[in-house]
């Protein structure tokens, strides 16, 4: 392949990758009450770091990297636990979180498989399915113009630009294949934007104020902090990304005929875990696999890592340029809400599709999924329900993710593991890979 080709599919990953990359720092920022500089360095350090994070992925050495052509961004299943840590405990219990969690990973990654076991279908898709409805009051506020008790919220200048957005995403993906159908969230927010613009609601002071380039710097934010009730959430939360990449380096090894065994698997969990560590210490976040990305690489045929490595470059090279990034701070409000209601939306049918056959397979699991589901979802809507446990206790189980994760993966020993044979035990772990390889 020439460099041209090589490079234009490469612009092709970029872009379909691109709005999953700069909505998570713009919901982060803008839930933690960050200004116009301190957003425009968050969305350029995440833009670079996911493109050192898919560089360490696709190469292919001695103890990092899976070797396959795979685009890594910040993983969705990071935003609420974030956000909840970021209000709770401070900025650097946010990063000393993502710092502590990579390291584990990257400890744990030899074994990790082992592990696997305690991770099936019922417990992340119980999970993902918790962090994606705990995301939705974030978007339908942001669809109605940011601030619940703003005169203008909900306007009809905020519904139509909400809406047209939206539109534009569902007409995209329904009516065009490929390509197209892959940056449909991308177009969705151009579409609304521009509309913004001719509505005279866009402001592009972020763009006048932002320089041309500038250098990245550790601990931007501040120093890191370390306290167990984060470290857990975010070690949870990337174990449960974990077994959804183990999903998508199968497929691609499908895909692109190369066999891999537990050493592979084992250097893509440690480049994960050293893509965490190196985003906490640069203020960014942690980092997984992008599915979309493998769905065009199945599209297009094209399996070079040439590819991905120019993808790579590019991320890295833009995170350099905060004119680039203050960009995406003249989306709207709205139209940024309407992204979010159709990501997340995603993020929830995702755990709805891992847990379909877990539930149709029998009663137990069917519990497993309520109990889980339920706690974890009413936890984070009330989390004053266990404020009269100890300390510890209730800081841990205050938060939704870890509650409903503790719940489902108790539950799933329970009524899975104990008391099974080991042929069925067996039987049980290659129905689970064969559903996380679908």
């Amino acid at each position: 392949m020439n460099n041209a080709k090589a490079i234009t599919f490469g612009i092709q990953h970029l872009l379909a990758m691109y709005a999953g990359a700069i909505l998570v720092p713009l919901i982060i920022g803008g839930a933690l009450g960050f200004n116009t500089e301190q957003m425009t360095y968050l969305v350029a350090i995440d833009i670079l770091m996911c493109g050192i994070a898919t560089l360490l992925q696709v190469w292919s050495g001695k103890f990092v990297g899976i070797g396959l052509p795979v685009v890594l961004g910040c993983t969705f299943t990071a935003l609420t636990p974030i956000i909840t840590i970021g209000h709770s405990a401070g900025i650097g219990a946010i990063y000393g979180a993502i710092i502590a969690s990579g390291a584990i990973i990257v400890l744990i990654s030899g074994f990790f498989g082992k592990l696997v076991k305690f991770f099936p279908p019922v417990v992340t898709g119980s999970v993902v399915s918790i962090i994606g409805i705990s995301l939705l009051p974030t978007a339908i506020t942001n669809f109605g113009g940011g601030v619940a008790d703003a005169p203008d919220f909900g306007s009809t200048t905020n519904l139509l630009l909400g809406f047209t957005a939206l539109i534009t995403i569902i007409v995209i993906y329904r009516f065009t294949t490929g390509f197209m159908r892959a940056i449909s969230i991308l177009m969705g927010i151009i579409v609304g934007t521009v509309l913004g613009m001719i509505l005279d609601v866009v402001d592009f002071t972020p763009v006048k104020e932002a320089g041309w380039l500038h250098m990245v710097q550790p601990f931007y934010f501040g120093a890191p902090e370390f306290h167990l009730e984060p470290i857990i959430t975010m070690t949870l939360v990337a174990m449960v990304s974990l077994v959804e990449s183990t999903g998508v380096y199968h497929a691609l090894s499908d895909i692109c005929k190369k066999p891999i065994g537990s050493k592979d698997l084992a250097k893509g969990y440690r480049a994960e875990g050293l893509a965490s560590i190196i985003g906490g210490i640069f203020n960014a976040f942690p980092y997984t696999t992008y599915s979309q990305n493998v769905g065009l690489v199945q599209i297009t045929g094209v399996k070079e890592r040439k590819v991905i490595f120019i993808t790579g470059g590019m991320l890295v090279i833009l995170g350099f340029l905060p004119k680039a990034a203050a960009l995406t701070q003249i989306i709207p409000t709205p139209v940024l809400g309407a992204a979010m209601i159709a990501m997340f939306g995603t993020v929830i049918t995702q755990g709805m599709k891992m847990l379909a056959p877990e539930i149709n397979k029998s009663m137990e699991n069917a519990l497993i999924v309520a109990c889980a589901v339920g706690l974890g979802v009413g936890v984070s809507i009330v989390p004053e329900v266990f404020k009269n446990l100890p300390e510890t206790l209730s800081i841990l189980f205050a938060n939704g993710i870890v509650t409903g994760s503790i719940t489902a993966i108790a539950l799933n020993i329970v009524f899975n593991m104990i008391g099974r044979s080991k042929t069925e035990t067996a039987l049980n772990t290659m129905s689970q890979s064969d559903t996380v390889k679908r």
